[in-house]
């Protein structure tokens, strides 16, 4: 019978796992099913290392859990860590896989002295929440390129300098209104309730009326807009802070003003780790200002990149157009050229010029065969004529009458020799046929000797 753990086994098969792979899937999920939130406790075993990194452990009455708060993030911190230390620390869990070890990524650190605030943001945005305040079915569509943007934030903080750098980086077509108003402080609520109902006030002046000045608090704006012009959009925002700093963008008035504003509004507050209860009464939230710049333009670029794509498509369908045209002219002028008279008259002059010379080439061509058949039987002729044979017969002649001439008996005395001749006259070529005593006559090339042979 099997034990226990032969049963487990067996059943387990082929799904045993390394530890990697194990502690990979508890990574997995842990880091995927906890969301990032805000944790509360008391700082202990600090240690900084040389690296910038700051580990310690965050601990309660009832349990602890390992932190650790990145170079990068630790220089942004406003808050000095020391151990017995009491903090609220916003982050998200991960797993160290070489050592099976879970900890929570710390981004952001307040001192737990802000605790009220922090129940205070809580609350009020429960109670909003249960009323309605912030239903997604609430919120207005952005529009696509809205043609005036209202921005209420301060015009000399570097938020506005960073939203405007961005659309024109951009290349964006549109204007730009700053609305301005503090944004940090006591009063900075009020004052951007104001220039939200200012926004809205200036999209409903009668075009009749002309354009007075429109006074807010201690800040004039003496028809920026004109008369009977809305604007598009509105931006409601500045750049990060600490909760104290942007507290003002979780009072209840600003809050509502924001939430039933009836143009469409963005709420563009602090760094991507912040958020306001305005983040959540507005029909969109960007992360920072220039996040808020960049959703404004980005359907204008897409459609200049469509147009100037478009008109690079017009122009080479154009130029492409004029070219056929023009081929078209030219083949049209090329058939009228033919079919005119004059063309025809030239025509007719061309082919009677090009008759006429394959009529002299023939009569020349046909010339000079009968030249090649005339020489050619006067040289058939000349290859038969007597005079040749006769001019042949004589050079043979005079050939054979030199050698007779070489062969005869004048040309062999004329080379020395002498002939022996008998009484007779008769020639004696062997000694055989001279007897002692007889008379003969030598005959040489000048003349004759009588003699006897002893």
């Amino acid at each position: 019978m099997k034990t226990r753990e032969e049963s487990l086994f067996a059943e387990a098969g082929d799904r045993i796992e390394s530890v990697s792979d194990f502690t990979r899937r508890v990574k997995t999920l842990l880091e995927t099913q906890i969301r990032p939130g805000w944790l509360r406790g008391e700082v202990s075993n600090l240690r900084a290392q040389a690296s910038g990194h700051v580990y310690f452990s965050l601990k309660d009455a009832g349990a602890q859990v390992s932190a650790v708060l990145f170079r990068t993030d630790a220089g942004r911190q406003a808050v000095k860590l020391r151990d017995g230390q009491q903090v609220m620390v916003y982050g998200e869990v991960s797993v160290y896989e070489a050592r099976g070890q879970y900890q929570f990524v710390v981004r952001a650190v307040i001192e737990d002295g802000v605790g009220r605030l922090q129940r205070e943001f809580e609350a009020l945005k429960a109670r909003l929440a249960a009323e309605g305040l912030f239903a997604a079915e609430k919120k207005r569509a952005i529009p696509a390129m809205p043609a005036t943007v209202g921005f209420i934030t301060s015009p000399t903080g570097a938020a506005v300098q960073d939203f405007v750098r961005i659309l024109k980086r951009r290349g964006w077509r549109g204007r730009v209104v700053v609305l301005p108003a503090k944004v940090q402080g006591e009063g900075a609520a009020a004052e951007m309730v104001a220039m939200i109902k200012l926004a809205v006030h200036l999209g409903q002046i009668d075009k009749t009326k002309g354009s007075d000045p429109i006074i807010c608090g201690e800040t004039a704006l003496v028809g920026i807009l004109g008369s009977g012009t809305l604007f598009d959009l509105l931006v409601i925002g500045r750049g990060g802070g600490s909760l104290e700093d942007l507290w003002a963008f979780n009072e209840e008035p600003l809050v509502r003003a924001v939430a039933m504003c009836p143009i469409p509004i963005i709420s563009a507050v602090g760094h991507e780790i912040d958020f306001t209860l305005c983040d959540f009464a507005a029909d969109v939230r960007a992360e920072t200002p220039s996040a808020a710049a960049e959703l404004i333009s980005s359907q204008f670029v897409v459609c200049a990149e469509r147009a100037v794509r478009a008109s690079e498509a017009m122009i080479a369908a154009g130029e492409a157009a004029v070219e056929r045209g023009r081929a078209r002219l030219d083949h049209g002028r090329s058939r009228l050229r033919l079919l005119s008279p004059a063309a025809r008259v030239e025509q007719g002059y061309l082919r009677l010029d090009d008759v006429a010379n394959r009529l002299g080439a023939a009569l020349r061509a046909a010339v000079q065969v009968r030249r090649e058949r005339v020489v050619e039987a006067r040289n058939w002729l000349a290859r038969r004529s007597p005079e040749g044979r006769v001019q042949s017969e004589s050079h043979r002649l005079l050939a054979l009458r030199k050698r007779l001439q070489a062969a005869s008996p004048a040309s062999v005395l004329n080379r020395g020799f002498v002939i022996m001749r008998d009484a007779d006259g008769r020639a004696l070529p062997r000694r055989k046929e001279v007897s002692r005593g007889q008379k003969l006559t030598a005959e040489f090339s000048d003349g004759v000797l009588p003699v006897r042979a002893e």
